[in-house]
Parts: structure tokens; sequence; C-alpha cells
């Protein structure tokens, strides 16, 4: 473990909704430069705490810094290093794709090109589509472009591939590679074991709102006594993680 300070740095979160405890104890420690996944099933904890790591969601408890920003204080900071795609984008229906590109390179002083963006997600074809009229997997596709239009030092994906076809998905990969080659930190929310085990440093396993394990996807393996990042899933969790699906 690096003694400089962290790029994501959670501490004992917690997070109820009503008579739900959605998070009950999570901590976890992201060095600058790490790609970390996070496995669970559906109602493990995954984008309750993604969303509290990126100050979309205040804690019940704990604490979070990101590059020693506090997402509740200095919001307008944070927002300059992290980029943020959720499960489900929520854009306007009616910009097209190079509008809306453009709106959220304007938020930012020093921004990476619409051509760049659009190339690193495969859109540049799509680039006069109105937003509504993109397929479920362009619209995930421009919301992983626009969460990289600000150059971020830290990006939080959420099921980045899901939706993807096979060519589509093996270009996200592609682009995780060259954010880590770039030094960004990946928080990495997926349910794919090939996509996690090719991408990830290090793996969080979530159930139940605590965490279970984190080691990376090979000392999971070997922890578990099994052959397999799914079959160590399941000897920790007693879940099938594609079941969940």
């Amino acid at each position: 473990m690096s003694d400089t300070e962290p790029a994501i740095l959670a501490e004992h979160l917690a997070k109820r909704y009503r008579a739900v405890r959605a998070v009950v104890d999570v901590s976890l420690r992201v060095d600058v430069g790490e790609t970390v996944g996070v496995l669970g099933t559906n109602g493990a904890g995954k984008t309750t705490t993604v969303e509290m790591i990126a100050g979309l969601r205040v804690p019940d408890e704990g604490r979070v810094r990101v590059l020693g920003l506090d997402p509740r204080t200095d919001r307008a900071r944070l927002r300059q290093v992290l980029g943020v795609q959720l499960q489900h984008a929520h854009l306007h229906h009616a910009l097209r794709v190079s509008e809306l590109v453009d709106l959220y390179r304007s938020f930012y002083p020093d921004p990476r090109s619409a051509a760049e963006l659009l190339d690193l997600v495969d859109l540049a074809g799509q680039r006069r589509t109105v937003f509504d009229k993109l397929s479920g997997g362009q619209q995930q596709r421009l919301s992983i472009a626009l969460a990289l239009a600000g150059r971020p030092r830290v990006a939080i994906l959420d099921e980045l591939t899901t939706g993807l076809d096979p060519k589509a998905r093996r270009r996200m990969w592609s682009t995780v590679e060259q954010l880590r080659a770039e030094g960004v930190t990946v928080l990495l929310v997926s349910h794919a074991m090939e996509e996690v085990e090719r991408l990830c440093d290090r793996v969080v396993v979530l159930d139940g709102g605590r965490v279970l394990a984190l080691d990376t996807p090979a000392g999971l393996v070997a922890r578990s006594g099994t052959a397999t990042l799914d079959d160590a899933f399941v000897a920790l969790t007693g879940k099938d993680l594609e079941e969940t699906r």
C-alpha cells in the first residue's frame, strides 16, 4: 500500500433508505493510477457506494475523500478532476451528439477535443444524431465520452459495457486501458468477470452493503481455492453473479 495520498479514500460508509440498509460499512482505498473493480450482485451496495464517493449521495455515516477533496464541501473543485459515468444516462433527449459533447466540453478549461472524445467511443458517425435516436448502447458510450470530456484524474465507471455488443465492449476496454496509460485512476463497477480480470489491478467484493474481500483478481482466486474468478465470487458470496444480472 502506498504511503502517498490515495486517489480515493472511503471510510466506514453507511447509507439507509427508510428500512433498507443499502450500505452498512464500506471502507476502500484506491491509489493513484490504479484501476479497481467493484463486484457484487444486484442490491450488494455497489451503485450507492460509488454515488457516495462521487458526491451524488450523502452518506449517513463515514467519510469520503477524492484526491483529498470532500465531495460535499469541495464540489466545484471535484468536478474538475472527477469524471462519472452512471449506468443509466439522463441527458437532454433533443440535443444532437455533437451538441452534448460541446456542452460538456464547455465546463472545463482544457477539455479533450470533440473529435478525440467521439473517436474514443466510436461515435464519430453519429455526431449529428439526436440523443433520443441513439440505441441504448450508443447512449451508454456517449455518457462515457462526456465523463471523460474534462480529462479527469479519477473516473468512476458504472457498468461500463452493459448493453454493448462484443465489438463495442472491446473498444471500451481499450479506452480504459488508454486511461490507465495516461495515469487516470479508475473505479469500475462491473458484472463481467472477463472485463474485471483484463482491466483491474484489484477487486473489491461487496455483499449486503459490506466489503467481503479486496485483492487482486489472481489473489481472490488463490485465497478461495478455486480455478476462476467466477468460482471465487461464488465461494465468497454463495451467489452466482451472472444469475443476478
